[in-house]
């Protein structure tokens, strides 16, 4: 039997991830039910654009319904308060690096989340991330050295929190 791989989520994210599966069982799928049964009141259904439209948009729909309940059924809680009492980074680490190889020396402010739930424009990175790799494990005033799509680069972590 192949083993599941485990969905590392912060409990925020299992919250939303839960909510996201409610709505599109809950209002999504019975929406979609609806439009398929005014599309049918159209006649022939071989033709019938919104009909297919409706069709394709309720198989994605059950389809990411299933994606869901298959990554509920494997998570895994990452222990932010954990992560919080440790000096070194690591899964629910909030992190505060500079990167040593531009001419902008601003800080980025990061938290190390499990790649189901990283969201980069907001500030949420992938432990399995090039960067995200890279600090797992480091402590305050590191420099770290990783492999991005556009070349090596190097930062320095200023704070674990």
């Amino acid at each position: 039997m192949v083993k599941k791989k485990k969905v590392l989520l912060t409990k925020e994210g299992l919250k939303q991830l839960e909510q996201e599966h409610l709505h599109l069982k809950d209002e999504v799928m019975k929406e979609i039910a609806q439009k398929i049964k005014e599309a049918k009141e159209f006649g022939d259904l071989s033709e019938n654009s919104e009909y297919i439209e409706a069709k394709e948009h309720q198989a994605a729909t059950a389809a990411r319904i299933i994606e869901i309940e298959n990554m509920l059924r494997n998570v895994e809680i990452i222990d932010e308060k954990k992560a919080a009492k440790s000096n070194t980074v690591q899964l629910g680490s909030n992190v505060t690096v500079r990167a040593l190889d531009t001419k902008e020396k601003e800080k980025e402010e990061y938290t190390i989340v499990g790649s189901t739930e990283a969201d980069p424009f907001n500030g949420k990175i992938s432990n399995e991330s090039p960067l995200g790799k890279a600090l797992i494990g480091k402590k305050e005033k590191d420099k770290v050295e990783f492999k991005a799509p556009k070349g090596m680069r190097e930062y320095e972590l200023l704070k674990v929190a």
